[in-house]
């Protein structure tokens, strides 16, 4: 996880001062969109999720330590006033910073302590194919997710699948999960959309969205374990191996494509899912 383990590095060295999902991209060899994706499936947590929650905890230190001043420590901590940072202090403790303060203990806080890169999961990639793939109609489901909120995602694919099997000019019986960045300056998420490929975008079951993709070159990953763990096959594609294959993903909103065929089984989630990766060129 050679970027993200960037990306740690260079959080923890400049918390203390001004610091945008830009200069973490730059640090990590990654675009901003890919690190947003790529941060959350490693480290749990988005990247000013994380950011947020070590430069509260280290504030947290600082008061039960019985820092004489909370706009100090508020000020450290990126907040500019006292009334900003008391609410998210009081957000993510419970507690406001003057009874931390008087406590003088962080017992029963919930710290976001520094991860260690050393314990960073490491999976072995397979290498991908090329494949160039023909223009695409996909109809489905589209849900807005945080990339802290991406656990719900399951949840999408089971009200999709009430409706597999049953939606006007399908093509084939694969299964597509795409994620799109919902704009270009959108930092805390992406689009998920549960579909299939169609021959029209007439006549599409109500609450559902049409999806048109040119025909393009992808990088096609095979994750064969659960479905549970395609998580760590995104993270290693984009934290590993885009940054090291001297590659560059296409630009625009489609980040990646989960493949569904036939040999997955929607039931016990094994089987294998293809991953593509649209590529420049």
């Amino acid at each position: 996880m050679d970027a993200v383990k960037k990306a740690l590095w260079f959080i923890e060295s400049h918390s203390s001062g001004p610091l945008t999902l830009g200069d973490v991209a730059e640090a990590s060899g990654l675009s901003r969109f890919h690190l947003s994706r790529v941060f959350p499936e490693v480290i749990g947590h988005s990247v000013f999720a994380y950011l947020r929650g070590r430069r509260l905890t280290e504030a947290a230190r600082a008061l039960a330590d019985g820092a004489p001043d909370i706009l100090s420590v508020a000020l450290d901590a990126g907040y500019g006033s006292h009334e900003a940072f008391t609410r998210a202090f009081r957000d993510f403790f419970g507690l406001t910073p003057e009874e931390v303060r008087t406590r003088r203990c962080l017992d029963n806080l919930p710290l976001m302590e520094a991860i260690r890169m050393s314990d960073l999961p490491a999976i072995k990639l397979p290498p991908p194919v090329y494949r160039d793939i023909g223009a695409m109609l996909v109809a489905g489901l589209r849900q807005y997710y945080t990339y802290d909120a991406r656990a719900g995602i399951p949840a999408q694919w089971q009200r999709f699948n009430q409706f597999f099997g049953h939606i006007p000019g399908a093509v084939g019986r694969s299964a597509y999960g795409i994620c799109t960045a919902a704009s270009p300056d959108d930092q805390n998420g992406f689009d998920y959309t549960c579909g299939v490929a169609v021959r029209s975008l007439d006549d599409l079951p109500e609450g559902f969205v049409g999806q048109r993709f040119p025909g393009r070159r992808y990088a096609v990953f095979a994750h064969e374990g659960h479905v549970s763990k395609i998580g760590s096959t995104c993270a290693a594609i984009f934290s590993e191996w885009l940054p090291k294959s001297g590659k560059k993903a296409a630009e625009g909103p489609l980040m990646m494509i989960e493949h569904y065929d036939e040999r997955f089984d929607p039931k016990t989630g094994e089987g294998g899912v293809e991953i593509w990766v649209p590529m420049q060129g």
